[in-house]
């Protein structure tokens, strides 16, 4: 079925973005740097529009004006179709003069702008996850099993199932019960439930619960029905609950790659795994790419240097250095005598000319600087490392603030336009 007309998408742009700060300090989650030259919210556009999925909205509250720069700069549709990605920014109404209070919320807030177009469905995504996957047969899904709620799943291991939302379903797959961050002792419970030869029954014994990935399709009524009569907040914790009741909620199993880069942990891994023979997402796709702003950097230069499992973006110098398992963002300057490991740069704006150093003064120039080590660090966009400098977290500290850097579950992260000393030592 053709449903490129009849599907509507929104992202939603997410909250503060606390668990992700630094780097969301003067971006949305959505627009922060991945993969070296991408951003997380190409990603839910890039999977709409390989599904010919052409209007998108992108919910946001916090933080988005470059978001809304990223957007307008790279997804300009043809002048003479109905395609678009556009913000709907959060807002003060006569009728509401509150902020977003929840994913469920800020679809209810959006809804007077979004539900005049002609739409049978509505496709809810996250503007932070990392994955690929084809959202046709997510819709073709819920008009199979008539539907009114159909929700992606994946199958999770008992750790990581104590901190999302899990499934219990009937023989048919239906869901039957949903519970948010059960313990040890619900979850025995919980894997009880899914009866043998059951839809989703055939686990691994390493993953043997389905959880909720965030994503979501509505069939259009039951969308604006319930955010009309219910008052609910979040999705994940009142929508969905309350809903299991009252309609046909069924759930999309995925098995692919998926990643929550929501926290500052899992986006570091998320970055690092990109590095690695064999990972279990790329960005490259020879029928599915990833689409972002098209910036005609010249290719990199690497003038006598030691990579292995590297990324390198366009638009880099990198001179005499030593780099592993690192991704180099796009215009990375590296100057000799540099080793970089395990590390995440996410590059920079503009390149620095050398008669810049007067508007300098005796601070460092823009990028990595002479014989600097890093090891497990993330530096963001037009970042400045002094000469000398050694951030390797000697002394294992979790989670700290020092003078230029951050310290955030080990990793340490030298925020955007943030500078180091020469001769730093961590």
């Amino acid at each position: 079925m053709p449903v490129n007309n009849e599907t509507l998408a929104l992202i939603l742009g997410g909250g503060r973005g606390s668990r992700l700060f630094p780097l969301t300090h003067h971006r949305s989650k959505p627009a922060v740097p991945i993969g070296g030259k991408y951003r997380l919210i190409d990603v839910p556009v890039s999977n709409c529009l390989h599904a010919d999925m052409r209007r998108i909205f992108v919910l946001t509250q916090f933080n988005s004006a470059s978001l809304n720069r990223h957007i307008a700069q790279t997804y300009r549709m043809d002048l003479f179709s109905q395609g678009f990605v556009e913000i709907l920014a959060a807002e003060q109404t006569p009728d509401n003069p509150d902020w977003f209070q929840g994913t469920a919320d800020a679809v209810r807030q959006a809804s007077r702008h979004f539900q005049r177009y002609d739409a049978d469905y509505y496709l809810i995504l996250a503007g932070d996850h990392l994955y690929r996957m084809d959202y046709c047969e997510l819709v073709d899904g819920h008009i199979d099993h008539k539907a009114d709620i159909t929700i992606a799943a994946q199958p999770v291991t008992p750790q990581d199932a104590s901190a999302m939302g899990i499934f219990r379903f009937d023989r048919s797959g239906r869901i039957v019960a949903f519970e948010e961050k059960p313990n040890a002792d619900r979850l025995a419970d919980i894997g009880r439930s899914i009866p043998a030869g059951a839809t989703f029954g055939a686990h691994s014994t390493e993953k043997p619960f389905v959880a909720s990935m965030g994503i979501y399709v509505f069939s259009r009524d039951v969308l604006l029905d319930i955010l009309n009569q219910d008052r609910a907040k979040d999705f994940g914790r009142e929508v969905i609950p309350a809903a299991l009741d009252k309609y046909r909620v069924h759930s999309h199993l995925f098995r692919g790659y998926w990643a929550d880069v929501g926290t500052v942990d899992s986006f570091y891994n998320a970055n690092i795994q990109l590095t690695r023979r064999g990972a279990p997402f790329t960005f490259y796709d020879p029928r599915r790419p990833v689409y972002t702003h098209p910036r005609f950097l010249p290719g990199s230069r690497v003038s006598d240097c030691t990579l292995r499992d590297v990324i390198v973006a366009e638009g880099c110098y990198l001179d005499r250095c030593t780099v592993e398992e690192s991704v180099i963002g796009i215009r990375t300057t590296i100057q000799p005598g540099v080793e970089i490991r395990r590390s995440v740069l996410l590059g920079a704006d503009f390149y620095e000319a050398d008669d810049d150093a007067t508007a300098r003064g005796d601070g460092p120039r823009l990028g990595i600087g002479r014989d600097v080590v890093l090891d497990r660090v993330i530096v963001d966009k037009n970042a400045r490392i002094g000469d000398g400098a050694r951030l390797v977290n000697e002394a294992g500290t979790q989670d700290a603030d020092g003078d230029g850097y951050y310290i955030r579950t080990g990793v340490i992260v030298v925020p955007k336009d943030g500078v180091i000393k020469a001769g730093t030592r961590v």
